[in-house]
């Protein structure tokens, strides 16, 4: 269900049953000229639509706003948009800080703009994770007080981490594709892997009539199609339904 259109018995079923928040998180930028430049927001948000119509769960409004960066073109004609990691962090930080007042504690952010190094961090990822983390420190403390976690009642903290109870699960990132996926399925940007997916995923963002493939990383991009992408859509809806699912059973 989308949060925006939630009212407040909506949001308390969703936390007492747990329901899992999905967050679609990504830039604004330049995928060559024949596809629009919300391709790897888009993809999150086309999958997560997807899933909201199988399971319960809070779809949080997409945040479009990041560090696209201008590594692939500079933005003049192109349509980037480049937001400061260190912008993001404090909007970020209480925007996690307000959804874990209301009550959520099964929160997932889920990025694919740069993530085929995602546990290495980059600016995106890095950000809201910081964000996050800052978040859950300072809620805890202000729930728990000062001291917390060294109080004689968290002396079972490491046994409680192992069956999923960790509090700092409250909050959790992920890259739409992991290595399994990447393993299989061409991760590039727009070419081959990228282009199939929206053709898939969101058909009206791609024209394939302004494929320009002067740029090495545009090259594959005209052996696109359909039935690639929809392999690739399928494993990435796999993968997010279980990380969801499994989430409700403690893991």
């Amino acid at each position: 269900m989308r949060y925006e259109l939630m009212l407040p018995h909506h949001i308390k079923t969703a936390i007492d049953e747990d329901w899992p928040m999905v967050w679609p998180v990504g830039p604004l930028e330049y995928h060559g000229q024949h596809m629009s430049v919300g391709m790897d927001t888009l993809c999150v948000v086309r999958t997560a639509e997807r899933l909201e119509q199988e399971m319960d769960l809070v779809l949080l409004p997409t945040f479009w706003w990041g560090p696209a960066s201008y590594a692939v073109e500079g933005p003049e004609l192109k349509g980037s948009l480049q937001i400061e990691a260190e912008h993001l962090i404090p909007v970020v930080r209480d925007i996690f800080r307000s959804l874990l007042r209301v009550g959520f504690r099964n929160i997932h952010f889920f990025i694919h703009h740069q993530s085929e190094n995602f546990f290495q961090g980059m600016p995106t990822d890095l950000a809201f994770r910081t964000a996050a983390r800052t978040a859950l420190f300072e809620f805890l403390e202000r729930e728990r007080g000062e001291g917390w976690w060294g109080d004689n009642g968290m002396a079972d903290y490491y046994d409680a981490h192992e069956r999923g109870a960790d509090p700092f699960a409250w909050i959790r990132g992920w890259p739409l594709m992991d290595g399994e996926i990447i393993s299989q399925y061409t991760f590039d940007h727009a070419g081959i892997g990228e282009t199939s997916l929206m053709m898939e995923l969101a058909p009206e963002t791609v024209d394939m009539d302004h494929l320009d493939t002067s740029k090495w990383y545009l090259e594959s991009a005209k052996e696109a199609n359909r039935e690639y992408g929809a392999k690739g859509a399928e494993m990435v809806l796999q993968r997010m339904r279980r990380i969801l699912t499994e989430s409700r059973l403690g893991g």
